[in-house]
């Protein structure tokens, strides 16, 4: 059975799942209901990051826009459809959903890591979302340039073992963030020979750019 989790709360997925290799991370949100409003666009993306809070290379920086190199992974979690992926070929990251329809109890995007094939030099993989804005979004819409979290409803990350299928836990996003286009969501991280998640629910502004800013 999942673990529910409140901002803030820690989760050791080594003690939850023994053996734990490959997850999934999952995460969708409910589409604009509002009659010709904006699509929401939520990108999810992933910074692995060292002991500097700084990502070693370009490729640990994982998002939509990166080269998409899935299919050239040997063992790859995924490799049924081209997605970015770190040069340690531990993290496959998302294919974009540009308006949230995708899920219809399923996630609307999710990305995989091997925790077993992460380099040593990461300590933390911080998992985050970011509303796509004019002019990057695809339907150039000056609207979505007001958009914020605290417009878009039902938004959750969760954790499942990819080996069995099985959630293991799920952080579902209750602050109302007005004015805040960016989210890190959660944070895989290790302890010892371990891997643990906390929720953080920590909101920026400056969308996406913000938060390469802060660890590139």
């Amino acid at each position: 059975m999942a673990f529910n989790l409140s901002k803030g709360e820690r989760f050791s997925l080594s003690k939850a799942a023994p053996g734990l290799s490959r997850v999934k991370i999952g995460m969708g949100w409910h589409p604009n209901d509002q009659p010709g409003g904006p699509e929401f666009d939520l990108d999810v993306s992933a910074f692995a990051i060292g002991a500097n809070f700084k990502i070693p290379s370009d490729s640990y920086f994982v998002f939509y826009g990166q080269v998409r190199m899935g299919n050239c992974v040997k063992d790859a979690v995924e490799t049924s459809l081209d997605r970015p992926v770190t040069e340690d070929g531990a993290i496959l990251g998302a294919i974009d959903d540009p308006d949230g329809k995708r899920s219809d109890g399923e996630d609307d995007e999710d990305m995989f890591i091997d925790l077993s094939k992460v380099d040593q030099r990461i300590e933390q993989i911080i998992i985050c979302c970011s509303i796509c804005k004019y002019p990057n979004d695809n339907k150039k819409d000056r609207r979505t340039m007001n958009l914020n979290f605290g417009q878009v409803d039902d938004c959750y990350i969760r954790i499942v073992n990819e080996n069995t299928g099985e959630e293991i836990t799920r952080y579902e996003l209750k602050e109302h963030y007005t004015n805040e286009d960016a989210v890190e969501f959660g944070r895989l991280y290790r302890a010892g020979t371990a891997w643990e998640f906390e929720a953080m629910g920590r909101a920026h502004t400056g969308s996406l750019q913000t938060l390469v800013d802060m660890y590139t």
